[in-house]
């Protein structure tokens, strides 16, 4: 049974939780608050892959005064060695009576058998306190353990009239610096930002985190669709640090040993489906490499191949206040939407204004399982 006060030392886990949002990939953002007697005696929340979770800094801050205390924590503790010992054992160890936790763990490695350790030792367990919450935390963990690929989220800047660019391709800028600040903290918690060649080849975009206090080694992994090998040598991609991958249909061994002389870049080939890089397969080869969110930053072609594939799950819209006309670029190609019935259909779960612009986040109800 959940009491008042779950919901509160639970919210106050979840906001410690967020302050691992840019720094805890590929593993999930947890929190955890150990309470006795009414009163917080410690805290502590999962920071850098490899290093304690959120229960052992939590531990450590309450000292001898977890002994009898109830835990509060985002996501089930872990009963499996990783890359650190199991939780459960360090809590099991020190004798906590109670502990409340927000969702089970979707890793099947975990998934029930943690909160199973503690209810044999003996300890209370609640949980489902503030779940969506907790959930909507860590949506690329999630969907890489229960879908079997990443959380895939679509970028789109678009005028009043849903245009993206001139019909010359002239886009720079349709929004405001604050709605591009915006879209670097939407880069900070990805895993992995995907481009098409066309977008490499038109802008020259760095893809990279800036305007935003995280270490240089967290920036994301970048991408380029680029199914027959145009990527020029001169690209700023290829250039910047951290790493880079071209996905491929093309076998030209030549222009790929040209390409993987520069620093931390690959060049992976995938099967195509038509005439372009079969995305599926993009996204399992993502998935094997423990990529838990992807930001999707292309033109029409690219979002609307991953639209129409059932990869996207979420739009986040940025609508400036301006018209570009009729002969514009669209925000989507569609072309085989010709009745009511083959609507795509979104669920808007929020709208704010961002600078002068409005930023709507929409989830995709066609999005594969």
């Amino acid at each position: 049974m959940a009491y008042s006060c779950d919901f509160r030392y639970m919210a106050h886990a979840l906001k410690l939780a967020e302050r691992g949002l840019y720094t805890t990939d590929p593993n999930p953002r947890v929190g955890c608050v150990i309470v006795r007697d009414d009163k917080i005696v410690g805290e502590g929340w999962h920071q850098y892959v490899g290093q304690p979770h959120a229960e052992i800094h939590a531990l450590k801050v309450a000292g001898k005064l977890a002994h009898g205390a109830t835990v509060y924590v985002t996501l089930e503790p872990c009963c499996h060695y990783g890359l650190t010992p199991p939780c459960t054992d360090a809590l099991i160890r020190v004798g906590v009576r109670r502990v409340v936790i927000a969702m089970k763990d979707p890793n099947p490695v975990v998934s029930g058998n943690g909160i199973q350790e503690l209810i044999q030792a003996g300890i209370k367990v609640e949980s489902g306190v503030l779940q969506s919450s907790a959930e909507a935390l860590n949506p690329g963990f999630i969907s890489r353990m229960r879908k079997g690929r990443p959380f895939v989220r679509c970028k789109l800047a678009m005028s009043l009239d849903g245009r993206t660019a001139m019909a010359s391709g002239e886009s720079r800028w349709i929004t405001s610096p604050a709605a591009r600040r915006d879209v670097h903290l939407l880069r900070a918690r990805s895993s992995a930002i995907i481009t098409a060649i066309n977008t490499i080849l038109s802008d020259d975009p760095l893809l990279t985190v800036r305007d935003v206090d995280i270490d240089e080694y967290m920036q994301p992994l970048r991408i380029v669709v680029d199914t027959r090998l145009r990527i020029p040598e001169t690209a700023k991609i290829l250039t910047q640090d951290g790493k880079t991958i071209i996905a491929t249909g093309s076998h030209d061994t030549e222009v790929t040993s040209q390409i993987v002389q520069h620093d931390d870049v690959d060049v992976f080939q995938f099967p195509l489906k038509g005439r372009h890089v079969d995305l599926t397969a993009l996204m399992d080869a993502l998935t094997i490499q423990q990529v838990n969110e992807v930001l999707v930053e292309a033109g029409p072609t690219l979002s609307s191949g991953m639209l129409t594939a059932g990869l996207i799950d979420e739009l986040v819209i940025y609508m400036a206040p301006h018209l570009m006309g009729s002969t514009a670029q669209p925000l989507f190609q569609l072309p085989g939407l010709s009745e009511m019935v083959d609507r795509i259909e979104l669920n808007i779960t929020d709208m704010r204004a961002v600078g002068k612009e409005w930023r709507i986040t929409a989830k995709v109800n066609n999005a594969s399982d």
